[in-house]
C-alpha cells in the first residue's frame, strides 16, 4: 500500500522543504510554505533503461493542420501529436476566441474537448454563436477539478484538448488555491503526463500581465513543447501571435490577425493593411521595413516637432523604445545641428504596433528631421538602418527580404546603409542609395543627389 509523504512548497517562489518553516529561505517571505502531500510507493521501481545515443531512433513527428495558414506557420507546419502548447496573453486579448476557432477546425478530424474553467457552457455557446461555430464534435466541459478532467480525457480520447485557463484548475490533494505556483505546476504536470502517451495535443491558456505574473505562463514554459504569446494593445484590432519556444519548429515566425466581430481573421498581407490609410505627402512620415521573425513588415513611422512654451519640452514615443528615441534626438542635435531643445518631439508607430529593432533608427531620425524642417519625404521611399552615437549608419540583417517586400508593394526608392549594398541583389524597379552617416542621408533627401 502506498503511504503519504508530506512536503512543503513556497507559494511565491516554489521552494520545497520536508519540514515546515515560518519563513521561506529562498525568497524570504513569511507564511508562504504550504503543505503538499505526495504519494510514495513502497515497491521498488524498475531501473530506467539506459541506451547509447547512437542506438536511439528518431521518431517522425506526425503533424496535422489547425485549419489556418498563419497558425500553422507559427507552430512550424501544424500541430504535432502529443504536443503541449501554451498560449499566453493579457486578459481580453483574444486567446479564447482564437482557440475556439481552432477547435472548430479540428472537429473535422474528430471530437475536441474544450474545458472551460472561467465560463459556463452557455457563455461559451454565446461566443461560439457570434463566431458562427456550431460543431457537434466540439464537446464542452465546465470543470476545474484536474482529476475529473483527466477522467473525461481518458473516457473520450479526443483529437485535442483545450484548457481555458490553467489558472482556474486545481488539484484536490493540494490545499493552496487555484492559480498559485503549486496548483499551476501540479495540474499542468498531471495533464501533460496524461496526454503525452495518448498522442493528444493539449492547449493550455494562461493569463499574464505586462510584467508577467509568477503563477502565469512563465511558470510553465519549461514544461511545455511550444509557447505562444498573443500580443496587442487592446485599442487597435491588430493581434500578433509570436512563438517564443518551439521544440518542433522555428521561433522566428509570427502570425498577424485582425480582431473583428466574427472573430480572429488572418491577415494575409500585413504590410498592405498597415499602410492602407497612410497620407503619402504628410510631413514627418517615413516607411520602414521591420523583420517579424522571417517575415518583413512595412510600418509607417510618424514624427511631430513643434514649439514648446514650457521650459522643459516634452519627449514622447509610442511604439518605439524610448531610450533609442532619446538617443536619436541627441544625435540629430549634435551631428545635424537641429535645435530641438525648445521643441516638443513626438514619435509614433501607426497601428499600435511596437518596434524593438534597431533597423528603425534611420527612419525615426528622418521622420524627426522631416517634421523639424517641414519638408515631406518622397512618398515611395523606404528607409531602414541602425544609427550609432557618432551619426554613422550601420548595416542590418535581412536587407534583401526588406527590399523585396518594398518592391512588391510598389515602392521605387530605398535609403539603406552603404555596407548592405555589398550583400544584396537590388530588386528590379527599385532604386537604392547607400549612405554612411546622417549627413549623407539628409543631403540626398534635400536634393543633393539625383535618384
Amino acid at each position: 500500500m502506498p503511504r503519504e509523504k508530506v512536503r512543503y512548497r513556497c507559494s511565491r517562489c516554489g521552494y520545497e522543504s520536508e519540514q515546515w518553516m515560518g519563513r521561506c529561505p529562498e525568497c524570504g517571505e513569511f507564511g508562504t510554505l504550504e503543505e503538499l502531500k505526495i504519494r510514495e510507493e513502497r515497491e521498488k521501481r524498475e531501473s530506467p533503461r539506459i541506451a547509447p545515443l547512437k542506438q536511439v531512433e528518431i521518431a517522425k513527428d506526425e503533424r496535422f493542420s489547425t485549419g489556418g495558414e498563419e497558425m500553422d506557420r507559427v507552430l512550424g507546419g501544424g500541430i504535432v501529436r502529443g504536443a503541449v502548447i501554451l498560449l499566453g496573453g493579457e486578459p481580453g486579448i483574444g486567446k479564447s476566441t482564437l482557440l475556439l476557432q481552432v477547435a472548430s477546425k479540428l472537429c473535422e478530424r474528430g471530437n475536441v474537448l474544450y474545458v472551460s474553467g472561467e465560463e459556463s457552457p452557455s457563455q461559451v455557446k454565446l461566443r461560439a454563436s457570434r463566431l458562427k461555430i456550431n460543431e457537434e464534435r466540439l464537446l464542452l466541459l465546465a470543470e476545474t477539478d484536474v482529476e475529473s478532467i483527466a477522467e473525461s480525457i481518458l473516457s473520450l480520447k479526443p483529437e485535442a484538448v483545450i484548457i481555458d485557463s490553467i489558472q482556474t484548475i486545481y488539484h484536490p490533494e493540494i490545499e493552496s488555491p487555484p492559480g498559485t505556483v503549486s496548483q499551476v505546476r501540479e495540474c499542468a504536470f498531471r495533464l501533460i503526463n496524461l496526454v503525452k502517451p495518448l498522442g493528444i495535443p493539449l492547449f493550455l491558456v494562461g493569463h499574464i500581465t505586462k510584467e508577467g505574473t509568477l503563477a502565469g505562463p512563465k511558470t510553465l514554459e519549461h514544461m511545455v513543447d511550444c509557447v505562444l504569446y498573443l500580443e496587442g494593445d487592446g485599442v487597435h484590432p491588430w493581434r500578433i501571435l509570436r512563438a517564443t519556444k518551439n521544440r518542433f519548429g522555428s521561433t522566428n515566425e509570427v502570425a498577424m490577425f485582425e480582431m473583428r466581430e466574427e472573430g480572429m481573421v488572418e491577415v494575409k498581407n500585413p504590410s498592405l493593411e498597415l499602410l492602407a490609410e497612410r497620407d503619402k505627402h504628410a510631413v514627418g512620415s517615413v516607411v520602414t521595413a521591420i523583420m517579424e521573425g522571417s517575415r518583413p513588415l512595412l510600418h509607417e513611422v510618424q514624427a511631430l516637432v513643434t514649439y514648446s512654451p514650457f521650459p522643459q519640452p516634452r519627449r514622447m514615443a509610442q511604439g518605439v523604445d524610448y531610450n533609442r528615441f532619446v538617443i536619436m534626438v541627441a544625435v540629430l542635435e549634435k551631428k545635424l545641428g537641429l535645435k530641438l531643445y525648445q521643441q516638443d518631439v513626438i514619435v509614433n508607430v501607426v497601428g499600435g504596433i511596437r518596434i524593438d529593432e534597431p533597423a528603425a533608427d534611420l527612419a525615426m531620425a528622418m521622420a524627426i528631421f522631416s517634421s523639424a524642417k517641414s519638408q515631406p519625404l518622397p512618398p515611395d521611399l523606404l528607409v531602414f538602418g541602425e544609427v550609432g552615437l557618432g551619426g554613422e549608419i550601420r548595416s542590418v540583417p535581412w536587407a534583401q527580404s526588406r527590399l523585396e517586400e518594398a518592391e512588391r508593394l510598389g515602392f521605387s526608392k530605398a535609403l539603406i546603409p552603404r555596407h548592405n549594398l555589398k550583400k544584396i541583389s537590388p530588386p528590379q524597379g527599385l532604386k537604392i542609395l547607400g549612405v554612411s552617416n546622417l549627413k549623407e542621408a539628409v543631403g540626398i533627401l534635400q536634393g543633393g543627389e539625383e535618384w
